[in-house]
């Protein structure tokens, strides 16, 4: 069982009472089986929430969930799940999580990305005043990098994911709010092809972790933190029809972030940077978290040492 920011392993709860639009409510959660969505699905129930979940397949509750079998893939499947879950709020976090740049990943994260959230977006059109909480990419297109194009197949679909919920918002009136986390971290994130449970796991197996050049900014955002976020983003209206980076605005290098890992972790191996090819088209993905701050008053409450600290802890108890 993955511990999750409900209660923090090593801290107190986030917040100081429930947000009152929260207890009570019917919350969809797709993705509750990732990596942000075990979490929010810990910190909702914790919080007075009727907490729905789906997967393809059936899965034993954990935390007081109630859990559905459903393809969002499949529209009537998508329209069936609203019919059975009846929520006032959807938290869309299912996704195919594919950075590579191959013709391969075009259909897959086509139909995981977007196909999944037009599929959602038009069950929310048919039913009453049902909030959209989206999850987008720090890769999109956005004033954060520029409008620089999107580099990825995954990327594109989540800006075409993203303009379809403003089409269905113009057109229809789904109320949605679309929050663009950058690199989060934490832990209990089981994919350990990523960079921060990759070099931590090496490093404690006294494995010398393979790696491209570490010249790549990255904006670090604790799991927690982007929990607070989508906790927030429900709370107020404001939030309708707005799209938020979220992520500390600060860009801290592969390099840098992997030397402070070897850090905490020590050891006798070494990270062995510039044996893996840098990732072509890369986008500088460091959030303004200006308008979530003014809009949904949240910020980062966690900083980047801190946070390794908490996850490499969480992974060594392990």
């Amino acid at each position: 069982m993955v511990p999750m920011e409900g209660k923090r392993p090593d801290g107190p709860p986030f917040g100081e009472r429930p947000p009152s639009r929260w207890r009570g409510s019917r919350a969809l959660v797709t993705g509750a089986t990732g990596f942000i969505g075990s979490h929010l699905v810990r910190r909702l129930t914790g919080m007075g929430a009727e907490v729905h979940a789906v997967s393809r397949r059936p899965r034993d509750a954990e935390y007081g969930e109630v859990w559905h079998v459903a393809d969002l893939r499949d529209p009537r499947a998508t329209a069936g799940l609203f019919d059975s879950a009846r929520p006032d709020v959807v938290v869309h976090l299912a996704s195919e999580v594919n950075g590579a740049r191959n013709v391969e990943t075009v259909l897959l994260t086509m139909e995981n990305n977007l196909t999944t959230t037009v599929n959602l977006l038009s069950a929310a059109s048919g039913a009453p005043d049902v909030r959209m909480l989206l999850t987008g990419s720090s890769e999109e297109p956005r004033p954060g990098n520029d409008h620089t194009p999107a580099p990825s197949p995954y990327a594109m679909a989540k800006w075409a994911a993203s303009g379809y919920a403003e089409l269905f918002h113009r057109l229809w009136s789904v109320p949605y709010t679309i929050l663009r986390p950058t690199m989060v971290y934490g832990p209990g994130q089981r994919d350990t092809t990523k960079l921060v449970p990759y070099v931590t796991l090496s490093l404690l197996r006294g494995e010398e972790p393979a790696l491209t050049s570490g010249a790549k900014l990255a904006d670090w955002v604790y799991v927690g933190d982007v929990v607070n976020a989508f906790v927030a983003a429900y709370e107020t209206d404001r939030a309708v029809g707005r799209c938020f980076d979220i992520g500390t605005g600060v860009g801290t290098s592969v390099r840098d972030t992997v030397e402070l890992l070897f850090s905490i972790v020590g050891g006798p191996a070494r990270p062995r940077f510039g044996s893996v090819s840098d990732r072509p088209m890369d986008v500088r993905q460091t959030a303004d978290p200006g308008p979530a701050a003014e809009v949904l008053g949240w910020r980062p409450e966690v900083g980047l040492e801190e946070g390794l600290k908490r996850t490499v802890a969480w992974y060594a108890d392990r």
